[in-house]
């Protein structure tokens, strides 16, 4: 029930961060986001009754149990190391952009 449900908001939302409100990478990831102005949908599993079922679902799905896990487009990015690697290297913003989470700077 809780990887259907996992999946189901992966491919509903061009990005969704599965995050715990007092994570500090998780709190970067989402002020980074911000930033760029992308939208997202934040799923803190803390708050979420079924948090840690679908905590235990995404290292299923994914192979990664620790939060943020980030998915943009539908495809997993990792975690908030993976995802400011990829800010760094010029490689965030075109994924935001093919998601949809965020407008064309052009």
């Amino acid at each position: 029930m809780a990887l259907e449900k996992a999946k189901a908001t992966v491919s509903s939302n061009p990005v969704v961060i599965f995050s715990k409100s007092y994570c500090p990478f998780c709190v970067r990831v989402k002020k980074l986001l911000d930033q760029l102005g992308a939208r997202y949908k934040a799923i803190e599993l803390n708050v979420e009754s079924d948090g840690s079922d679908i905590q235990a679902a995404l290292a299923e799905w994914t192979g990664q149990r620790t939060v943020p896990n980030v998915f943009i487009g539908g495809k997993h990015i990792g975690g908030c190391d993976d995802t400011m690697a990829k800010h760094e290297q010029g490689k965030l913003e075109p994924l935001l952009i093919q998601a949809g989470a965020l407008a064309s700077a052009a």
